[in-house]
């Protein structure tokens, strides 16, 4: 059974999401805060497999609670669970800790298999920005050279550009997609000459930067 603890300043969205939660035989929600203060005494006292954590809450946010757990050693695996897809908000909030983003619209099989998968020691994002980038991320000097005005990406290559901001290899999004990889390897280099950039992580620093993912 894995130990789950929600962390929201809207009573309504803590006891949707527990009562969510109750219909898994998997999970137990163990205890709940109602805002950062609480969070910081209750997450250590508990000590949750997991935290589901609202990043925009009165007096210290989510992100406050990241970084303050995180500096004494005291963060568990944390999901943050939010209503507004900001993305500049939640890569701060991942790189102060957390393992995952999801939106409270999320289905019930989805906020599971995200528990169950930080649980185990992964990451799960939406839209993906996992471990394996930001390690990335945290050595790369962000004034690289880049077209301040890209090309206008296509439907696809937007796609494979949110893949490859997974982590993704050329042959696990060929197979995510049902391509061969040589087109995927076609579409990658089309994505780094219409960004200006000259790999992959610049492109997507750069769509992160622009908002594109």
């Amino acid at each position: 059974m894995i130990k789950v603890m929600l962390v929201d300043d809207q009573n309504l969205v803590r006891k949707g999401v527990r009562s969510l939660l109750e219909l898994s035989d998997e999970i137990e929600v163990i205890a709940e805060a109602v805002d950062g203060v609480e969070a910081i005494k209750t997450i250590p006292e508990n000590q949750p497999d997991v935290v589901l954590l609202d990043m925009r809450m009165p007096g210290m946010s989510g992100l406050d609670v990241l970084k303050e757990l995180s500096s004494t050693d005291q963060l568990p695996p944390t999901i943050i669970l939010t209503t507004f897809d900001d993305h500049e908000l939640v890569l701060a909030g991942i790189k102060a800790g957390a393992r995952g983003y999801l939106l409270k619209d999320v289905s019930l099989a989805e906020l599971v298999n995200a528990i169950k998968t930080v649980a185990e020691g992964g990451s799960i994002v939406k839209p993906a920005v996992t471990q394996r980038l930001l390690k990335g991320l945290e050595n790369l000097q962000t004034d690289f050279y880049s077209l301040e005005q890209p090309d206008p990406l296509t439907d696809r290559e937007t796609e494979i550009l949110r893949l490859m901001a997974g982590g993704y290899s050329n042959k696990e999004i060929a197979n995510s997609l049902g391509v061969a990889e040589g087109t995927v390897k076609n579409h990658v280099s089309n994505i780094l000459s219409k960004m200006g950039v000259r790999d992959r992580t610049r492109a997507v620093l750069k769509a992160f930067e622009l908002g594109q993912i």
